[in-house]
């Protein structure tokens, strides 16, 4: 037997599935991490934690499969991209808890750089503005409170990198002998990167003043990144495939096209354009990124549209205010009513990212009155996480020309029947469903497969997406007129809160 084994690291939890060459998925396991947030707009995660839950996923994964590291061609990685770990080499032990992507401590220094620089000054290098959302300041704060943090960095005694870096590490030996590396699509979102060169920016590693020696080697996504060490599961397999997780959920999608996209529903949303070999620069606040490279081929490149808050939404309704029993149970409520009753909720928890960027907004509900009940804003945070990607979408087609005819979905959130609907009613397009929801441990699998040889070519992988499902859209022309006005008034009033 042939397989691969896909680890899928996100923002709340861990997964690992084990694929067959045939696409089909023969074991997985699943586990949750904690959250962190010991201050307003900071939001951590324990690396430790989860390199463990990584390696308990891999076995439950394995077991269920019933199979043994013999059985495995080759381990793809996909992670939560922008969150950074620092940690000692020789320990192997992180400095401090990792930064999340959604965590917005940096912005004083942000701010300072929009100052001195203007926001948008590097994104012809990097296709990326001046943003806390980046890896780059989060890297810089870390090198600033770990004790003497800049001398270790230069010293080689503290290594930087994304969740891809660190379970890379992990995997093939640690403290003796990881390799640290990286892939294109995850140092194309730390703003350090020159997007056509595909290596470290001098420039911007002087502007924070970050050690390249601390960095990973920057590789392409599918690729021979090192062999997993011999106290693994899956020791002598080798690592053929790292992707950051959006890249891995359109290539899962098999988005190998200019012009093919797809939206992906998690803790947050994010849209993805393929647009070839050419970078693009959206003058409608998206931003330019790596989708992926192959070995021995050119890089790809994309447009995309970062929403920070989709899923999260709802699991604050579910654990912060109480008003769910389930995340399930957003679609039941929101079914019950034909619309929100006027409630609009702009879920700007941490800020706007596309296509507004703007830092000082925080989440708003408006458009109560003694109507509303919780079906109401269950409703109205479905609509909410549905205008998020109209917006992204109508950005795009505004940057390419090229109106969408129908979307492609995945993430957890595609299983919310209603919210798909809504979707649709609000884009005015087919939304579509794939038959394997997985796309982005899909995404590595396929990237890791190609790196071995398991599938010769992108023509095998195309063969293997096929739908599901897909919704028509149901309001008139006048509905989403008027839906698309309630949610910018909406956005309107969630914006300068923080000074």
């Amino acid at each position: 037997m042939t397989c691969i084994v896909a680890v899928d690291q996100g923002t709340t939890s861990t997964r690992a599935l084990v694929v067959g060459r045939d696409g089909a998925v023969l074991g997985s396991g699943q586990a949750e991490h904690h959250q962190h947030f010991p201050a307003p707009g900071w939001v951590e995660h324990d690396a430790l934690e989860i390199w463990e839950k990584t390696r308990q996923v891999v076995g439950v994964a394995l077991a269920q499969a019933n199979i043994t590291r013999d059985d495995v061609a080759a381990v793809g990685i996909t992670n939560q991209r922008e969150t950074v770990v620092a940690w000692n080499p020789a320990t192997g032990e992180p400095y401090a808890r990792a930064l999340v992507w959604q965590d917005t401590r940096t912005q004083p220094l942000i701010d300072e750089l929009t100052a001195r620089y203007g926001r948008d000054t590097w994104v012809p290098i990097t296709g990326l503005p001046l943003d806390a959302y980046f890896s780059a300041s989060k890297m810089r704060w870390l090198l600033d409170h770990v004790e003497d943090g800049q001398g270790k960095a230069e010293r080689g005694e503290l290594l930087l990198g994304t969740m891809d870096s660190w379970l890379v590490w992990n995997l093939t030996g640690g403290v003796q002998g990881g390799v640290h590396i990286t892939d294109v699509t995850n140092a194309s979102r730390t703003l350090l990167m020159d997007l056509r060169s595909r290596q470290w920016s001098p420039e911007l590693l002087e502007v924070f003043t970050i050690p390249e020696r601390a960095l990973p080697q920057i590789r392409p996504s599918s690729d021979a990144f090192g062999v997993a060490g011999e106290h693994s599961l899956l020791a002598g397999v080798p690592i053929a495939g790292v992707l950051g997780d959006q890249q891995a959920a359109a290539f899962g999608q098999a988005a190998f096209h200019a012009g093919d996209s797809k939206a992906t529903y998690g803790t947050g949303s994010f849209v993805l354009a393929n647009t070839g070999p050419v970078p693009v620069r959206s003058s409608h606040g998206l931003i330019t990124t790596v989708a992926y490279e192959l070995a021995g081929q050119s890089p790809v490149y994309a447009l995309e549209g970062s929403i920070a808050v989709t899923g999260a939404l709802i699991q604050w309704l579910r654990d912060s205010l109480g008003m769910l029993t389930s995340a399930q149970e957003s679609g039941v409520l929101a079914a019950q009513v034909p619309n929100s009753g006027g409630v609009v909720i702009v879920p700007a928890f941490s800020g706007l990212l596309a296509p507004h960027w703007r830092a000082d907004a925080r989440g708003t509900i408006t458009g109560l009155t003694r109507f509303t009940d919780r079906r109401h804003v269950a409703r109205a945070a479905l609509e909410a996480v549905a205008m998020q990607t109209r917006e992204v979408l109508d950005a795009m087609a505004a940057d390419t020309g090229h109106p969408l005819a129908s979307l492609k979905v995945d993430g957890g959130m595609v299983a919310n029947d209603v919210l798909m609907q809504i979707q649709a009613d609000a884009l005015g397009i087919p939304v579509v469903r794939p038959r394997i929801t997985e796309t982005t441990a899909m995404g590595a699998a396929f990237a890791a497969g190609l790196g071995v040889g398991v599938w010769s070519g992108l023509e095998d992988l195309q063969g293997m997406w096929a739908p599901d499902r897909s919704w028509q859209p149901e309001s008139s022309e006048q509905e989403r007129a008027d839906a698309l006005a309630r949610w910018r008034a909406g956005v309107e009033r969630s914006l300068g809160w923080v000074p």
